[in-house]
């Protein structure tokens, strides 16, 4: 059980601390200088959880530098929230954000997470490098189309042009990365192994799901947001939906799913069969989704390729 928690409330230039059992406060800056004043403050006695919400670029500094080293455990930010709101906390500031991510730590005793990677954290800053390139590459793609004047255009297929170029850069780095690392090389031969799932795909999954392979069905869903909630109370019955989870995870599966309808036989059968049970397009691509998730799950844990099934 949980006892001496401290949480954290990370913002660009710094970061605050609340220590719990003793009720100390400290802003330190979002620095390697702040980082090394944080341990100092911390001292011998490590706490049994530190507690933190992730805030975009501004946290990774942080996680990666005690990752390992402290026992860390990164909560969702509406999760934290409500939490506060629960216990009657209607202010919002860093420091008692800091008090109220202890609080919460011990309140619920929460489960440390698995220490980073360090492959792990440079696939998924290199994932989301390229991702702002594709959206990039998109815009410019469609201001190429709307621009008439030669000069106009010009420009933009330079900058288009460079674009594609840093997008086959960060390919070729997460490749190389990928290679050199026996066991991501493995589970991408074995993802890209399922029809629907392309090496672009695999690496996305890789990059945001380090836990694949390790998790029950229910659990892998639940991770990517794509397992159904149940909605009722009394004599009301809602629809159930899809929410939360890992947004980037479940947007790398959605095209896969539209393969996989129709060059997947097992899967295509399963979505024909929701339609003809009534079930729109949207929510039977869905449980596509779904279903290549826990597939690939399994069969990493299997450590085995995909086969079709025997006749």
């Amino acid at each position: 059980m949980t006892h001496d928690t401290i949480g954290i409330d990370i913002s660009k230039l710094h970061f605050d601390a609340h220590r719990r059992t003793t009720g100390s406060h400290a802003r330190f800056d979002n620095t390697a200088a702040g980082f090394k004043a944080f341990a100092h403050w911390i001292g011998a006695e490590h706490p049994d959880l530190v507690v933190f919400e992730p805030t975009g670029p501004y946290h990774r500094d942080f996680e990666a530098a005690f990752s390992g080293r402290l026992q860390l455990v990164k909560v969702n930010p509406l999760q934290a929230r409500r939490f506060a709101q629960s216990q009657g906390t209607r202010a919002k500031t860093d420091a008692v954000d800091a008090a109220m991510l202890a609080r919460m730590g011990r309140a619920l005793e929460l489960v440390p997470d698995r220490p980073a990677e360090e492959i792990q954290i440079v696939l998924r800053e290199l994932r989301v490098a390229r991702s702002g390139l594709v959206r990039d590459r998109t815009a410019l793609m469609n201001r190429l189309s709307a621009a008439r004047l030669p000069l106009v255009r010009r420009l933009v297929k330079a900058r288009l042009a460079q674009a594609e170029r840093q997008i086959a850069t960060l390919d070729a780095e997460i490749e190389a990365r990928l290679e050199a690392c026996p066991k991501r090389r493995r589970a991408a031969q074995i993802l890209t192994s399922i029809p629907g799932i392309g090496r672009i795909t695999a690496r996305s999954i890789l990059a945001e799901c380090p836990e694949i392979g390790t998790l029950r069905h229910k659990q892998i869903a639940a991770l990517a947001g794509l397992a159904p909630m149940t909605r009722q109370s009394g004599t009301w019955c809602g629809k159930a939906r899809i929410e939360g989870g890992r947004r980037h995870l479940r947007q790398a599966l959605f095209m896969p799913a539209l393969v996989a309808m129709k060059k997947n036989p097992d899967l295509s059968a399963k979505y024909h069969a929701l339609r003809a049970a009534g079930k729109p397009h949207k929510v039977a691509l869905t449980a596509l989704m779904r279903k290549l998730l826990i597939l690939a799950n399994t069969l990493l844990k299997e450590n085995r390729l995909w086969q079709p099934k025997s006749a």
